[in-house]
């Protein structure tokens, strides 16, 4: 039972890793596997899904301008049937223009 726990642990040294790279790839399904070389992380090994999830969204992030987002807001709130009300405009007092 505590050597099935040592397997499922986060945090591996580079050496550890070489020697149970098995039992780190089967690990991933548990959670990702982080490989330190003196306190520096070296390495990540991750469960192929969350990977692909990962690139995924890096390539749609990529792609995804500024304007494109506003377009899909605009798409959204027009769904929504949603309009911004924008308030009389109102002076304010401005202390750089008073008279001293």
């Amino acid at each position: 039972m505590l050597s099935d726990l040592k397997i499922f642990r986060m945090k591996w040294t580079l050496e550890e890793a070489k020697k149970q790279l098995h039992s780190i790839i089967n690990a991933t399904s548990q959670e990702p596997q982080l490989i330190y070389t003196q306190d520096e992380l070296v390495a990540a090994i991750v469960d192929p899904k969350l990977f692909k999830e990962f690139l995924t969204w890096r390539q749609k992030a990529a792609k995804t301008s500024l304007a494109q987002v506003f377009k899909e807001l605009q798409q959204l709130c027009a769904e929504e049937n949603y309009s911004l009300e924008i308030p009389p405009r109102s002076d304010r007092d401005n202390p750089f223009t008073e008279d001293y």
